[in-house]
This record gives structure tokens, sequence and C-alpha cells, in this order.
């Protein structure tokens, strides 16, 4: 298997953001609240957009996209004190994608410590990673990469809110601690 590398995308690189995301919607239609359908019609203001709202990280294999991890920020107003420190702000890891052929060859994993990386290099103090319920797979990914899970849990379609108690719909919060408490768990992930 050839190298792969993964890097930061910029805001100059929506147009890959935008066909590696696609591609994801096409191929596990299931894995995502949003839709092909819906998301091919947004122009390129809304991905421009979309890409300053959160860091995008995309897996290349000889210059071809292969997988895409995004990481936000949980802001809880709580964790920003009155000098504007903002290092209990929780990463968020979401919109993990690998191209089929190359699942189980450790392209997720470099994705998520790619990610994890950044929110260290953040000085953030936990990285929450939201898993589906019904996903054995992902859980034991994460599971294995060090995330642990929490009770927390929301619905994966937000058009489907009411339909909270289904299980199918459900996904965790998965949480992997990045400072010197590996036992503690952010307010802002359980609430």
């Amino acid at each position: 298997m050839t190298a792969i590398s993964v890097r930061a995308l910029g805001d100059e690189d929506w147009q890959v953001y935008r066909d590696i995301r696609l591609a994801a919607l096409k191929e596990s239609p299931s894995a995502f609240a949003a839709s092909i359908d819906q998301e091919q019609k947004f122009d390129e203001e809304f991905w421009r957009t979309r890409m300053a709202r959160s860091r995008r990280l995309v897996a290349e294999q000889e210059g071809e996209p292969v997988g895409v991890v995004s990481v936000g920020d949980v802001v809880d107003e709580d964790d920003i004190d009155k000098d504007g420190d903002t290092s209990e702000i929780v990463a968020e890891l979401f919109g993990l994608w690998v191209a089929p052929e190359l699942r189980g060859k450790g392209v997720a994993w470099k994705l998520v410590q790619a990610g994890v990386d950044e929110a260290r290099e953040e000085k953030r103090s936990f990285a929450v990673y939201w898993v589906g319920t019904d996903n054995g797979r992902a859980v034991a990914f994460a599971s294995s990469f060090g995330f642990r899970p929490t009770d927390s849990r929301r619905s994966m379609r937000p058009q489907d809110a009411s339909d909270d108690e289904d299980d199918d719909n459900l996904e965790m919060a998965m949480i992997y601690p990045l400072g010197s408490d590996p036992g503690a768990v952010p307010s802002s992930v359980l609430s």
C-alpha cells in the first residue's frame, strides 16, 4: 500500500472538502445526518462558510483524498473565564469517513490521531467523538484508540429528534482525555 498522508485543509481547499464529503455521503448515506441530495445543491459560499466553522483533515494516497475527519469545538460558556481563556473547551471529532477499499488499513487511525494531535496543540483537555450506538465497528475502533464511552446520547438525525428512543438513531459521546487527569469527563459533554 502506498503511504497515506494527512493534512489540514485551508480555506482555499473548499472544493477538496466538498468532493470528499459528497463521496462519503454517496457511499455511506446512513452514517451521516445529512444527505447527498441536500449537500450537492450547496453553492461555493456555503462550502467556504462550512470550512471556516471547523478544521478539516484529509487523508491522501498519491495526492488523492481517501478519507476525512472534521475537528470542531464544543463551547460551553462556563468554560470561558473572564480573561477569555478557552483551555477547557472540548474538541469534537466528527464526519469521519474512509474510502471502502482502505478501511481496516490504518487510515481512520491516522485521521483520528491527527485530530487528537491538533486538539492537544490547541491546549484542549478532551476530545469527544460521537459514535452510532448500533455501529459496533466504530465503537470498537474508538475504544481501541483510547476513547471511553459516556452515558451521553443524542439523535443522529436532527430531523428525527422525536425518535430519540430509537437505538438505531442514537449516537453516544466517547471521550478521550488530553490533559493530566485521564479520569475526568467534561460537563459540556454530559449536558
